[in-house]
């Protein structure tokens, strides 16, 4: 059996339920990131679904210099904040730079290292030296054993609350495909596993100026993660994904997220009885 690591009141890891990391992938507004965390923890406490909140304050990583990218560190954390404080979740976002990083960690629960940041030694280390949970995303482009060097990093710096999530595999241009192998692979390392649905279902610059994505396969391979035993879901979910700033093609209906759940925890009853 894994570690167990405890982010706030929930644990994640071992034979715990999954935990569901979940919102819109960019904070558009406070008004959409509070009723979104609010509707989706409706929803999570009356399945007793663990739920941790995300949306990311930067997207640092567009398409596009004119894509849009959010509210930016301060603004984005105040309501961050006001999320956790309110919602009573935890709250996750990413990081880009040694410099973000003692500023975030005064508010986020999970310090989250972005796919493509996920070999920047410094930025590794200085997230492990806050001793907060560090969620690194394997990069597209990474090998699952060899996200090993990323955790020694972390360790490297005293910390070992640390989750690891599978987002998918460069497979050609504008495409990811996932190999649900790596979620043991990754699993071997004793740390918590997070599979990611939404972004393996992303085309990265696949609409040109923008990426795009098949969003009707997220039941499919949430169903597919859940089965292979990941100790959490990653999952943007947006009340209207047509109409969202960031991602949208890639993200779940929020009214679509509750016979989901229902469904993957079923799943996973049986996987960890």
């Amino acid at each position: 059996m894994g570690k167990t690591v405890n982010i706030g009141k929930i644990k994640m890891g071992g034979k715990t339920p999954f935990v569901l990391i979940a919102g819109p992938c960019v904070i558009e507004s406070r008004e959409l990131a509070l009723k979104t965390a609010m509707a989706i923890k409706r929803i999570t406490s009356k399945l007793k679904v663990p739920f941790i909140f995300k949306a990311s304050y930067d997207k640092a990583n567009r398409t596009s210099v004119n894509s849009f990218r959010g509210p930016g560190i301060r603004r984005g954390l105040e309501i961050l904040k006001e999320i956790r404080e309110t919602v009573k979740v935890p709250v996750l976002s990413d990081i880009h730079s040694v410099l973000e990083v003692d500023e975030a960690a005064k508010v986020l629960d999970i310090l989250q290292i972005p796919a493509f940041l996920c070999r920047q030694t410094d930025l590794l280390i200085a997230a492990g030296k806050t001793k907060r949970v560090v969620n690194i995303k394997k990069g597209q482009f990474l090998a699952p054993a060899d996200i090993k060097q990323a955790i020694k990093k972390i360790e490297h710096a005293g910390d070992k609350k640390i989750l690891l999530t599978e987002r998918g595999t460069s497979f050609g241009y504008n495409n990811l495909v996932t190999d649900f192998r790596s979620l043991a692979i990754m699993g071997k390392t004793g740390y918590p596993v997070v599979f990611d649905a939404t972004h393996s279902v992303q085309q990265p610059g696949g609409l040109g100026t923008v990426s795009g994505g098949n969003s009707e396969f997220i039941p499919l391979l949430s169903r597919c993660g859940i089965a292979a035993g990941c100790d959490g879901l990653f999952m943007e979910v947006h009340p209207n994904p047509k109409k969202a700033l960031s991602d949208g093609p890639n993200m779940l209906e929020l009214n679509k997220l509750e016979k989901l759940l229902i469904d993957l925890k079923a799943i996973d009853k049986i996987v960890k009885r």
